[in-house]
């Protein structure tokens, strides 16, 4: 594993320089879901929460959050998006256990830029916001939601080449 890039010499924190890396297609995809009651995805799905269109908005939300990374992330770059997809699915857990019949909102955004620097910042951070603002819209219903498994699935594009998550 290599050194830390946002450290000195000196341990000080600092933005990495990006000026010498070559602008290259980079491509970050990021997952994760929000578990909750089958009684508050069946208002997610009917259409019928109280705020309206849960997964419209929180789609708008996810890509906004995208574009703001830099804003959120101390020593992210701002960068030039060239495309952000969130995409949702629903489902049911199996009633078991761990997770009795719950139902999840599973959250899917993938962030591309051509640039020195890789987008899987902003692709973790449209997936985490994008889960809040489900929390949010359906907090009134079920304050239990959880957010889980959040995690960067790929990166493709810059020196280091692509990775795929595994785990």
């Amino acid at each position: 594993m290599s050194s830390l890039t946002h450290f000195d010499a000196q341990g000080q924190a600092h933005m990495v320089d990006v000026a010498a890396k070559a602008s290259t297609h980079r491509i970050g995809v990021a997952a994760g879901r929000i578990d909750m009651l089958p009684a508050t995805l069946a208002l997610i799905e009917s259409g019928t929460a109280k705020k309206g269109d849960v997964l419209g908005i929180a789609r708008i939300a996810g890509i906004m959050a995208a574009k703001k990374t830099s804003d959120l992330i101390p020593l992210c770059h701002p960068l030039a998006l060239t495309r952000v997809t969130v995409v949702f699915e629903t489902g049911r857990h199996p009633d078991t256990n761990q997770a009795p019949g719950l139902g999840f909102v599973h959250c899917t955004a993938s962030v591309e830029t051509v640039g020195p620097t890789g987008v899987e910042m902003e692709a973790l951070t449209a997936v985490q916001v994008a889960l809040l603002t489900v929390y949010d819209m359906c907090k009134a219903v079920d304050r239990g939601m959880t957010i889980n498994d959040c995690k960067l699935l790929e990166k493709h594009g810059g020196k280091s080449g692509s990775f795929v998550n595994a785990l």
